[in-house]
């Protein structure tokens, strides 16, 4: 429980919504005068109205505990060490609204104890002497344990006029309303739940019916489980950069059925019997932060027409109930229209039809019983589905295939006003969409293969990504299968659309003869709006005071945004306390290192500064404080590239409301101010295998730090303990052998887990305080060694860069801004190659990444392919800047010639393999002697006419052994590519260069001898 925080503010605004939902629904709570909460032993499996009620007040559910809700105030009962969590919200200061609280704490003394229960109930007696001790409570939850049994031994003991009464439709009344925190966790939950349809199960079952796989429910519903406790099946699903797992959990356990067995109601589990190709459910559901979503699909494989035209009524009922959710319209009067929609337009279905269609959020079922109302902003889950549905047209002998249900659910806003409700769960519902075709022909005599699989025959291909999965997609005759294709043929099939695609593009982009990336970065005014509306402000503005932002101005209350605050400063005299604000304004003096303040209309009228003066020296005391707490968190003790001037110490990292400041130790005026607004890149690398932990900015615009401008700034802190010497500790000179080293290294690994835990949180924060900035984290196993600039580095690929951050000059590349890639010196025999890099901005210099070793290519290339980034290669190295001139020169011209081509090998893959394969096979024969090679060597190429002679120069040498053959054949390769080179010489230095990497062995040999003589 050490990293529990509850949030003041937010309980204190819940706590007033639910004293206000009390007494606008007072029947909801049967008339009582209290509210009595009983919390008992910790049940993650069950579901309680208690356990949600906590976690919506305090974001965690503390067991064995006891809340009861007075008009006057909230009680808290339970033990002292949980009561110190809450300590900040009984005395949390400057809120509005404050709802009073107070917490009864329970030690091991039972006369303690017992005093405690005592006052307890005399506040539910008081409370509720006008109405009968009526006490509300959730008198159907059973609550287990020891402090439980405590209580009801206690009650039963003692004598009491109280009542408990359910309150159950209250509670579920209060927690259905949302505030705008609420919906944004609603919509993160709803958004990974989408994604998890779409990245891992829609593609895992395809998968399967794909390959003819045998799989049970159980096991492919664990499959999908699994998704939120792996690590790196969570990496692959493109979740949320700012969601992790900590948060993450399951609303619960998928349920996945097929093959004439469905249950549609959300109790359902997935069983034992293996996934059949025939009606798919599949219902999913992600809980963030305590906030759930659900989302049901139906997947249909070789549909009937009547089943396509059941489905299609299914969908179109779903969008007309949706439709009918309105503020104040009651839940009951939703089902019912519902009913009435199938009784008038498809009758024959109203039998089969569900007995609710969907529940909210904390509540029950939507059934006929039901008398609630909806109200704007509950979020509630609508499903509609029909139920063992005969399956009149079913021509084939699998009695699985008889009975089908259809089932669609989503988790839906419901809207103020006029509006629209809004859908949070993404995920397309079109019939064409989720349903696909077999070929039955083949489908009894052997496992389903690629070929035999294919889309529903529309037209409506270009939805469907080419890349996404192997399954349905329709196959010409004799046309080869993507699922028959090499990892290689594969990828250079993608390649070959994303070059039509690049060359597409750049015909458009200047089509008119000018570059449409290209425009001239004007000054932006940032726009300051303190409130919306005037629903929005604080009740106690009426009160006239001044508050954190706000100031009365002749007797207005004037807002003022926080971001236009330059500094406040407080002092007093006597019993007077004074105040004073100084703004942002106009023709203000700043430093030489700093920039002017850009306003949209200088000439109007400023406010510089304003005092005020006060007797309440402890609340002005308190509001200055609020106003410099601003500066939400710090991260001490870090050093920062580039170097402030002076001696090199560490400094603070302070986290504000719009930006980051550095404060050096060693002056006061040496920092360094990061606005989120110029945040381009917010890179975290951990100090796994590395000497320093980093947290990295990339800037929008250069700044000035010292004399200098830079686009990059970095805090890092040093992972070695440099207070520790290893030779005169005294703990070493005491400690012998290996048990020393061995305390070094766990130290040392504790202390690593700690700085990224530290270091981590930190920029989480910063994303989370930004709203626009998310965290980009290197992933490590994609490291490749290469040249950047002047020494070799490890270079790292994020999730939108190719980054080195650990030694300066730093590589920031971003692979959005990326025209193209292409590998340079890609040749037999070379240990390594280089890569340039052409940006989508032609003015911009190229970035050359030299001597990457060869092993690194084929993980290169899957990676630039998996970021859809078009790439070539070439056996030479080229002169980038007089190409780079031609493009700039005249780029329409340039892609009207074909633009990027140039850099392509000609012909197709097919021929390329086929004169591949001949060239080697002359090779064979025709080095046997030097005077072929020599003719070789004038310029003649190879043709199919000199295999034939080369047999026979085989049968003269049948002597040789095969160690012998590959040798020859690899020293006239060799050859053969430096008559190659030779027609398109490379520069001086890179032919020194390559001529170092292709000396064989032997001639290393003969140059050593030489030297030795």
């Amino acid at each position: 429980m050490s990293g529990i925080e509850i949030n003041a503010r937010a309980f204190h605004r819940r706590a007033r919504a639910l004293l206000t939902c009390w007494k606008e629904e007072e029947a909801e709570f049967l008339g009582a005068s209290a509210i009595f909460i009983l919390a008992g032993a910790a049940d993650d499996a069950v579901y309680l109205k208690s356990s949600s009620l906590q976690q919506w007040f305090l974001g965690y559910a503390f067991p064995d505990s006891i809340m009861l809700i007075i008009p006057e105030k909230i009680v808290i009962v339970m033990s002292e060490k949980r009561a110190k969590y809450l300590e900040g919200v009984e005395q949390a200061r400057g809120i509005t609204d404050k709802v009073p609280i107070e917490i009864l704490r329970r030690t091991k003394d039972e006369e303690t104890n017992k005093a405690i229960f005592d006052k307890v109930v005399a506040y539910m007696t008081a409370a509720t002497a006008t109405n009968g001790g009526k006490v509300a409570s959730l008198i159907k939850e059973k609550q287990t344990g020891k402090f439980v049994d405590e209580w009801n031994a206690y009650l039963k003991a003692k004598s009491h006029t109280l009542e408990f009464v359910d309150a159950a439709s209250g509670i579920s009344s209060a927690l259905a309303r949302k505030d705008d925190e609420d919906l944004k966790c609603i919509e993160t939950a709803s958004k990974m739940t989408s994604l998890l349809m779409k990245n891992y199960f829609v593609e895992e079952f395809q998968a399967i019916v794909n390959e003819g796989k045998k799989i049970t429910h159980e096991k492919l519903c664990a499959n999908t489980e699994s998704c939120l406790t792996d690590s790196k099946k969570f990496q692959k699903l493109k979740f949320p950069k700012d969601v992790t797992l900590d948060f993450t959990d399951w609303c619960y356990p998928p349920i996945i059925q097929s093959g004439g067995k469905y249950d549609l109601k959300p109790s359902a589990q997935s069983d034992s019997n293996n996934l059949h190709d025939g009606t798919i459910l599949c219902s999913l559901g992600v809980r963030y932060k305590n906030y759930c979503s659900n989302i049901s699909r139906t997947f249909l494989v070789n549909p009937e027409e009547g089943k396509e035209k059941n489905y299609r009524f299914t969908l179109e009922l779903q969008n007309y109930v949706i439709s009918t959710l309105k503020d104040g319209v009651a839940c009951r009067q939703v089902y019912d229209m519902a009913v009435q929609y199938i009784e008038k337009n498809r009758p024959d279905l109203a039998p089969f039809f569900v007995k609710s269609v969907g529940f909210g959020r904390a509540a029950s079922h939507w059934d006929q019983s039901q008398r609630k109302s909806l109200k704007a902003g509950m979020v509630v889950n609508v499903s509609v589905g029909f139920q063992n549905l005969e399956n009149v047209e079913n021509k084939s002998t699998d009695e699985r295939n008889k009975i089908y249900s259809l089932l669609l659910a989503d988790t839906v806003k419901v809207p103020d006003s006029d509006e629209m409700p809004t859908v949070f769960t993404k995920f397309d519902r079109d019939f064409k969409d989720i349903s696909y075709e077999l070929d039955d022909e083949e489908e009894e005599e052997a496992p389903v293969k690629a070929s035999n699989v294919k889309k529903e025959k529309d037209t409506h291909k270009d939805r469907i990504p080419k890349a996404s999965s192997a399954v349905l997609q329709t196959k010409l005759r004799g046309e080869e299968m993507e699922d028959e294709r090499t990892p290689e043929q594969k990828r250079a099939l993608h390649q070959k659309q994303l070059a039509e695609k690049l060359q597409n593009e750049g015909m458009a982009r200047f089509a008119s003869g000018a570059d449409s990336s290209k425009s001239l970065e004007k000054l932006t005014f940032r726009k300051f709006q303190c409130y919306r509306n005037e629903n929005s402000l604080p009740k106690a503005v009426e009160e006239l005071r001044v508050m954190l932002s706000f100031s009365p101005i002749f007797g207005q209350p004037v807002p003022f945004h926080v971001s236009t605050l330059k500094s406040v400063a407080k002092n007093e005299e006597g019993d007077l306390s004074y105040l004073r604000f100084n703004f942002v304004t106009p023709g203000q003096a700043v430093g030489k290192k700093e920039a002017a303040q850009p306003f949209e209309d200088v000439n109007a009228t400023f406010v510089r500064s304003m005092t005020y003066r006060s007797p309440e020296l402890a609340r002005f005391a308190e509001l200055f404080r609020e106003i410099n707490d601003l500066k939400k968190e710090l991260l001490r003790e870090v050093f920062v590239r580039p170097a402030l001037e002076g001696k090199r110490l560490a400094g603070d990292l302070e986290l504000h409301s719009n930006g980051l400041r550095y404060q050096s130790m060693l002056r006061s005026e040496q920092k360094i101010d990061i606005l989120f607004s110029n945040i381009k890149h917010l890179f975290f690398q951990p100090c796994d295998k590395e000497v320093i932990i980093v947290l990295h900015i990339h800037l929008k615009h250069e700044i000035m730090i010292g004399r200098k401008k830079t686009k990059d700034v970095q805090f890092y802190r040093e992972v070695s303990d440099v207070s520790f010497d290893e030779t005169g500790n005294r703990r070493r000179r005491y400690n012998h052998g290996d048990e020393d080293e061995m305390l070094a290294e766990q130290e040392e690994r504790q202390r690593r887990a700690q700085l990224n835990k530290e270091f981590k949180a930190y920029s989480e924060k910063i994303g989370e305080a930004s709203k626009e900035v998310e965290v980009d984290i290197p992933f490590r196993d994609l490291a490749f060694k290469g040249v950047p600039f002047r020494q070799p580095v490890d270079l790292l690929p994020t999730t939108e860069c190719l980054v080195h951050l650990i030694e300066p000059p730093f590589l920031i590349v971003t692979m959005s801004e990326v025209e193209i890639v292409h590998l340079e010196r890609v040749r037999f025999g070379l240990k390594s190659f280089d890569m340039v890099v052409v940006f989508k901005e032609f003015t911009r210099p190229v970035q050359h990444i030299n001597s990457i070793p060869m092993e690194s290519l084929e993980h290169l290339k899957e990676w630039l392919d998996s970021m859809d980034i078009c790439f070539t290669e070439g056996p030479v190295s080229l002169s980038w800047p007089q190409i780079m001139k031609t493009v700039n020169e005249d780029p329409a011209a340039f892609f009207e010639e074909g633009g990027w081509s140039c850099l392509m090998p000609d012909g197709d893959d097919s021929e390329e393999s086929e004169d591949e394969e001949s060239e080697y096979e002359m090779s064979q024969s025709s080095e046997e002697s030097e005077s072929e090679y020599n003719s070789d060597d004038s310029g003649s190429n190879y043709s199919g006419s000199g295999s034939g002679s080369g047999s026979d120069e085989m049968d003269d040498e049948s002597a040789d052994d095969w160690d012998e053959m590959e040798r020859k054949a690899a020293k006239s390769d060799r050859k053969k590519e430096d008559k190659e080179v030779t027609r398109a010489p490379p520069s001086k230095k890179q032919k020194r260069r390559d001529d170092s990497d292709e000396d064989s062995e032997d001639e290393r040999k003969k140059k050593k001898a030489k030297g030795k003589r």
